[in-house]
């Protein structure tokens, strides 16, 4: 089994095109927004378009519940794909999927902006902030059962053959308008994400206090966040290794499962000891 990717910004017409660059890479499994989907079926997992909020839909895109994952990786063993394609919004995105449903490392990402023009990128992304519009790639009829009450418009994709003004139908996609497309905006502040971090960290009785919690956005937004803290350690409980990494693992593991936010990176630092 083979693994690669598609990769660009929300909106900038990923699951547009997913038929195409699955027909022109040999593709029959496609990955995108929680799907399982083969030979234009949907053959297991919940979509992220059904979820109340953006971060439910994140959770869900990623397969954080196990559950979803698991029925996932048990649909992918059973069907036994030749080819995935994992559709996600940055490298960082679609290689947590990879890991999080154990595929073969990618062979080949593949970015939006190879295979799409500026203004056809620029049309994607006005339709799907004017119209609240999501392509999921298969036919309308497949489409319905999964979404009863949604809005579903069927969508014709073709192929264009170079050299030639004759085109050949790949297939049918359909539109549905996902129900957190109305709310709007959604921001997390610093200080709540410093808030979910000291709960956390201090939620193991080694780690006694934290203090100059610190949250930093790359520059590069596909590395997500970076979190920093100082921790007391109370003396003699534990090794100090131990309890640090427990904590960097721990507070990874809630940030990203209650925000919906990449975690790159938790820096932690010691700079007391407590002793009873």
């Amino acid at each position: 089994m083979d693994t690669i990717a598609l990769v660009g910004p929300s909106g900038t017409g990923k699951s547009h095109r997913a038929l195409i660059v699955a027909h022109e890479h040999d593709v029959d499994t496609i990955i995108d927004d929680g799907l399982l989907i083969k030979d234009s079926k949907i053959i297991a997992g919940h979509s992220a378009k059904k979820e109340p909020s953006k971060i439910q839909a994140v959770k869900r895109a990623i397969f954080m519940e196990p559950d979803h994952a698991a029925e996932v990786k048990d649909a992918i063993t059973r069907v036994m794909p030749k080819r995935i394609l994992v559709l996600g919004t940055s490298k960082n995105m679609v290689e947590k999927i990879v890991d999080v449903l154990n595929l073969p490392p990618i062979s080949n990402i593949i970015r939006i902006e190879d295979i799409a023009t500026k203004a056809e990128i620029a049309k994607a992304r006005e339709s799907r902030l004017k119209e609240g519009k999501h392509i999921i790639p298969v036919p309308t009829i497949e489409l319905k059962p999964h979404f009863s009450g949604y809005l579903i418009d069927p969508l014709d994709i073709f192929f264009k053959k170079p050299r030639s003004k004759q085109r050949r139908k790949l297939g049918e996609k359909s539109i549905v308008r996902p129900t957190f497309s109305y709310y709007g905006k959604l921001l997390i502040s610093d200080a709540a994400i410093a808030s979910i971090v000291e709960h956390v960290a201090t939620s193991d009785d080694t780690i006694t206090k934290t203090s100059q919690i610190a949250i930093k956005n790359f520059h590069d937004r596909e590395k997500g966040i970076s979190i920093s803290l100082d921790v007391t350690v109370r003396y003699g409980q534990s090794s100090i290794w131990n309890v640090v990494r427990d904590a960097q693992i721990r507070v990874k593991q809630v940030v990203e499962y209650m925000t919906g936010m990449i975690v790159s990176e938790v820096n932690i630092a010691v700079k007391r000891l407590s002793i009873d």
